[in-house]
């Protein structure tokens, strides 16, 4: 890089803000630019050093990081990567930060603050691509979008067994909350969610949808029927692969994921599987994220035939998998974000 990425780090315990300060001051792209204690002094901070990118831990005396990165989002926007805690708390509170603006966030391990360096390439990965995303979406532009329209299923749905996979990292539960309520109860397809995404997240994930959205909702079981009307989220630390019987609708197994990084549950495992056992009834959806995954999986579902589609550059908080599978020439429709569900209607 040829300027190195400014970073704040804002958190209550100064030996999580020098460990960090260690972690950040060791990859050559970086540089910490200062640190804060609390809420109050990351928005001065913010102010006086210009950073880059900052990362926020939620829990904080005076002024905690959700009150802190409201503030941010409205004064000063810039990415915000949130320390959360693996607890259900933690969850709702990370969830509320996303929805909030937060580009992403990493989640401590259980012996913190000791172990941070054991998060230390993932903290790395999420500061570099919090530091690309997208401007205009931070600071709440993004793509020029009309009024929403809800689509419709255009006459009678087509018999067959079909099936979507949605794939998303980055961005991706911002972006999910806002098209997946546009799906009608009655899609003629399941929908698989396969977002990157820690297993105790993904569940309290689900329920959130669940309760926007007209489609059921819920984090999938192993062996569970793939139902159309019906979504089922990937388990955090475990890859959906699809299976399919004679005259079976298509069915769930769960495999422990082997990727590293953070970049888990494995989109490409789902949409792979889901070619082989749906061939030209599959469709796949690649969204926002950082990375590759789900370019291959994108490259087997248009092999059978299935349809292709990716979320385009200015509706992406971070356009990097469907710019993958984009240039390699495996979508057959690039769509902002708000016409993804005609799009997958129509496919249907």
């Amino acid at each position: 890089m040829s300027q190195k990425i400014r970073v704040l780090i804002v958190d209550d315990s100064a030996l999580v803000r020098k460990l960090l300060r260690d972690v950040v001051s060791a990859d050559p792209d970086m540089v910490v630019v200062g640190t804060a204690s609390n809420g109050v002094e990351a928005i001065r901070c913010i102010g006086e050093l210009e950073p880059d990118v900052v990362t926020m831990d939620i829990h904080m005396p005076e002024m905690d990081g959700l009150t802190a990165l409201e503030y941010i989002m409205h004064k000063h926007p810039l990415p915000v990567v949130m320390l959360s805690a693996l607890a259900q708390k933690g969850a709702e509170a990370t969830f509320r930060a996303l929805e909030l603006g937060a580009v992403d966030f990493v989640t401590k391990p259980s012996h913190y603050p000791s172990a941070i360096r054991e998060v230390r390439d993932e903290v790395i990965l999420k500061l570099k691509t919090a530091a690309q995303a997208s401007k205009s979406i931070i600071h709440g532009g993004g793509a020029k979008r009309g009024p929403k329209k809800k689509p419709t299923l255009a006459g009678r749905a087509t018999a067959g067994h079909k099936l979507v996979i949605i794939g998303a990292s980055a961005g991706g539960p911002r972006a999910l909350a806002e098209i997946m309520p546009q799906f009608p109860a009655k899609t003629p397809a399941p929908i698989i969610i396969v977002q990157h995404m820690p297993s105790v997240f993904t569940r309290s994930f689900a329920e959130r949808l669940n309760i926007i959205c007209e489609m059921d909702v819920k984090e999938a079981e192993e062996s569970e029927e793939l139902q159309p009307g019906c979504v089922f989220v990937a388990p955090g630390g475990k890859d959906i692969i699809i299976s399919m019987e004679y005259g079976d609708q298509g069915r769930v197994e769960l495999m422990k994921s082997q990727s590293k990084g953070g970049a888990t549950p494995r989109i490409d495992i789902t949409m792979i599987t889901a070619a082989e056992t749906y061939g030209p009834e599959a469709i796949g959806v690649i969204m926002t994220g950082m990375g590759s995954d789900g370019a291959h999986g994108i490259e087997m579902i248009k092999k059978s035939k299935g349809g292709t589609v990716a979320q385009d550059e200015e509706s992406c908080l971070v356009f990097g998998m469907p710019k993958v599978a984009i240039e390699r020439g495996f979508v057959d429709h690039v769509v902002p974000l708000e016409r993804i569900p005609e799009t997958v209607l129509r496919l249907l």
